[in-house]
């Protein structure tokens, strides 16, 4: 009998072994964060079946960006250096010298973006931020003019008018062909 005694007191008992460790499991997946990539944050307009109406517009308020497979840049069917896009795109959208070729006014203004099949996407990520770091900085000056405090200070209506005054709208139109610059 002394040897029976001393093989069960050896014994492990395991029998909750495998519930510690689901607990564990679960534990970890429900506490544990996943990254998640976000992409770029851009508001799309809802989906519809409906045929837009078509849209009349004035070609001086449309300020037509493209860059082709070559990850050149094209600015109104122009050559242009992506550093310079910032700059030339805040002066389209506010027309400081009622210039006939820009914009008539901000709220008028359209900026439209167009990438070849090929265009690479660090290259469209380059120009995109560009564009909007114009609206950003404009939207800046005019709360610097009108509030006398930095955009990010301003209240959700006082935002709400200089997007009124000033709104961004980026149009960005369907790629062409690989190579094509249409």
């Amino acid at each position: 009998m002394a040897r029976s005694r001393d093989r069960l007191s050896q014994e492990v008992n395991a029998g909750s072994m495998a519930d510690i460790a689901f607990l564990l499991l679960i534990f970890f997946l429900v506490t544990t964060t996943i990254e998640v990539d976000k992409g770029i944050m851009v508001k799309l307009p809802p989906w519809s079946d409906e045929e837009p109406d078509p849209l009349k517009l004035k070609t001086r308020n449309v300020y037509s960006v493209l860059v082709n497979a070559n990850d050149k840049l094209l600015v109104r069917k122009e050559p242009m250096e992506p550093g310079l896009l910032k700059d030339k795109t805040k002066e389209f959208i506010m027309n400081p010298n009622g210039q006939e070729d820009l914009a008539e006014d901000p709220a008028s203004a359209i900026i439209s973006l167009k990438n070849d099949r090929g265009t690479k996407y660090e290259t469209y990520l380059m120009i995109y931020n560009e564009l909007r770091a114009a609206y950003n900085e404009i939207w800046e000056d005019e709360s610097q003019k009108k509030f006398g405090k930095p955009y990010e200070e301003l209240t959700i209506p006082e935002k709400k008018e200089i997007r009124d005054k000033v709104p961004l709208v980026i149009s960005e139109a369907e790629p062409t062909s690989f190579g094509k610059e249409d």
